[in-house]
């Protein structure tokens, strides 16, 4: 049996599998908390990740004994994560220096706008023929760039040689297999590809890239295939239970069993994320979309790679509908009130609440409501909303089309909005081809725990394509004509234009001649 632990946006997460038949036995979650101290910046605490990550390990060792299954049988766990969540830790103490800085905080805009104006022709994909990656908030070089600046205990550590650096993968290895007392400082290929400081070419750390964000090579983790033993976990609970790591969407392209070229899915969960299979050569997109290490499985096995289109608003769009706007109680209610609407009536929401990821790149975006009138209800928001995840899929799919020249013909999805059958069927009208859900939707935790159990040393799953698991499957056919979804989808991107080039770092005033700026790293 094997373990997967999965640390998404919002919660950490133990499912533990049969390797024979992939059948999820038993799980655990727990929420973690985010902060929001400034507009613009997301935080999570790092030892609340790890007292979530042991008390899932807890709960699911008790919920198998009730089960009769000794916890011995578990011969690897896989850990899935938040591929660009920023953290640095003292090796020292053991103790994190500053919260982890979350994918999706912006607070590195004006970072970022400096670091594009001295590019040559002020070009954002200067970096690209290395990375792969635009120049963006999204990555952990200007994260980390951002921490040994304005952090004096991160500046003080490095200093004198005590501080590590690592995404969320990193952090949890290194605590699992001993921490201060001997822990294991790495990470895997798919992570890395995300920091803007990996050559996905050479695989492995750049040291020219390490000179332009300025970040010192040494409290860099080691990179490692996604499929290997890095360590044993030190627990009286779980002894002699190796470990190893694969980023959260590149999990979920192995969970949904994409190893062919051209094979694709699309995850939705706090934001969406589309991942297209190319194979072992690098594409490099003309369309806006990224390069990224899909995967490696195996120290000698080549890395094969991905175009991927990713969205940082999904999920997201239905929490602040109900956290900040109090339309709905619970996520769930969103499905019913589109459903009583049935149209969003001419009403088009771009939720650009952290700027404009894939394909547009534009973090000066905002969010934009159009086309309300008096007759205009909450039913007709939601809608919005959950055409809004369908609107910015089909922009990503259209750019990966044009990328690869051969258009899907099928999109499989999973993430915890496809229970939301609503949001599926309008997937599949907005796209003009069906949407695949599996049954089973723990696709992330199932790539890793796949992963996990072929690596070498361990041994009990095969990812032989005749070897591989049969999962079951929902399929939803479009049922609206293609003049309609054209129609709908063009009226989309005239919304996305309005919502463009809104925020701007030069400082607001008012009457006074007080400034406006709110404490972000942007103003206005």
């Amino acid at each position: 049996r094997l373990s997967a632990l999965a640390t998404p946006e919002d919660c950490v997460s133990l499912q533990v599998f049969n390797a024979k038949t992939a059948e999820l036995i038993s799980h655990h979650q727990v929420e973690i908390n985010q902060s929001f101290p400034k507009e613009g910046w997301v935080e999570e605490d790092p030892r609340e990740i790890m007292q979530s990550v042991h008390e899932c390990i807890e709960r699911t060792c008790e919920k198998l004994c009730k089960l009769n299954i000794d916890v011995s049988n578990i011969k690897a766990v896989g850990v899935t994560n938040q591929r660009e969540t920023t953290l640095v830790w003292d090796k020292d103490t053991g103790e994190p220096l500053y919260n982890a800085i979350v994918w999706l905080d912006l607070r590195t805009q004006s970072t970022v706008e400096r670091l594009i104006n001295k590019a040559p022709g002020r070009n954002k994909n200067h970096l690209r023929h290395k990375t792969g990656l635009p120049i963006s908030t999204y990555f952990s070089a200007v994260k980390l760039r951002w921490l040994l600046d304005n952090v004096d205990e991160v500046h003080e550590a490095f200093l004198s040689q005590r501080a590590m650096f690592g995404t969320v993968d990193s952090w949890i290895i290194w605590c699992l297999t001993g921490g201060k007392n001997g822990g294991v400082h790495c990470t895997d290929v798919s992570n890395a590809s995300r920091t803007m400081l990996f050559n996905i070419h050479t695989m492995d750390w750049d040291p020219e890239l390490c000179r332009y964000f300025d970040i010192p090579m040494e409290i860099l983790p080691s990179v490692r295939s996604s499929s290997e033993i890095y360590g044993w976990m030190v627990s009286s609970d779980t002894p002699h239970i190796t470990l190893r790591c694969l980023g959260d969407q590149s999990a979920a392209l192995v969970g949904q069993m994409c190893f062919n070229e051209g094979q694709a899915k699309n995850t939705y969960g706090t934001g969406c994320f589309l991942l297209r299979n190319t194979g072992t050569k690098p594409v490099i997109s003309d369309h806006g979309l990224l390069t990224t290490v899909a995967y490696k499985l195996g120290k000698d096995e080549p890395a094969c790679y991905a175009l991927e289109g990713s969205v940082a608003i999904a999920g997201a769009v239905v929490r602040w509908l109900k956290d900040n706007m109090g339309m709905v109680q619970s996520s769930s209610e969103i499905e019913k009130l589109a459903a009583a609407a049935g149209t969003s009536y001419g009403c088009y929401f771009v939720p650009a609440f952290s700027g404009l990821y894939a394909p547009y790149w534009e973090p000066s975006a905002r969010g934009i409501i159009c086309g309300l009138t008096q007759f205009t209800n909450r039913n007709h928001l939601a809608f919005a909303a959950l055409e809004a995840v369908c609107f910015q899929t089909r922009e990503i799919l259209d750019a990966m089309n044009q990328d690869s020249g051969v258009p899907l013909t099928q999109l499989k999805v999973d993430g915890g909005m496809t229970s939301n059958r609503l949001l599926m069927q309008l997937q599949a009208d907005i796209l003009c081809i069906p949407v695949v859900r599996p049954t089973m939707s723990e696709t992330t935790a199932l790539g890793v725990a796949m992963a996990a159990g072929a690596a070498e040393g361990v041994g009990v799953w095969s990812l032989s394509p005749g070897q591989l698991p049969h999962v079951t499957s929902e399929r939803y056919e479009p049922q609206i004509n293609s003049e309609e979804s054209e129609y709908r989808f063009a009226r989309w991107k005239k919304a996305v234009q309005k919502a463009m080039n809104w925020e701007t770092t030069e400082p607001c005033y008012n009457g006074s001649g007080k400034s406006l700026h709110t404490g972000s790293d942007f103003s206005c």
